[in-house]
């Protein structure tokens, strides 16, 4: 939790920069993604007694689907932006931002909620 916490306090940080000068987006979109892969191991930490470990990540949504598959989307949203934001050439969009935050914000309200 607290993990998952420590990139939300960033992404907020590195977000409030963004909306003022418009850039850094893909490292705030990339904060959201990881909050979200440690709130999703909370969840099936307090759900289940384990999380999911390996490099991918499709187990991680197919774990958190049998707890929470609202949850689940939320992580699979997040999980579909990290190539843009990490690895592309090309930027994430204000409008990607925003549904970062959404996920993110569910799972970090759900991981809140249980634990």
């Amino acid at each position: 939790m607290t993990k998952g916490e420590q990139f939300t306090e960033a992404f907020e940080i590195v977000d409030a920069w963004v909306e003022q000068e418009g850039e850094l987006a893909d490292a705030c979109v990339t904060l959201a993604i990881h909050a979200g892969i440690a709130f999703a191991d909370v969840i099936c930490c307090a759900r289940l007694g384990k999380h999911a470990i390996g490099d991918d990540h499709n187990e991680a949504v197919a774990l958190l689907k049998t707890v929470d598959p609202t949850a689940a989307n939320h992580l699979a949203t997040l999980l579909a932006m990290k190539t843009l934001a990490a690895y592309s050439h090309q930027g994430v969009t204000r409008a990607l931002l925003v549904k970062a935050k959404r996920a993110m914000t569910h799972l970090h309200t759900t991981a809140r909620s249980i634990t």
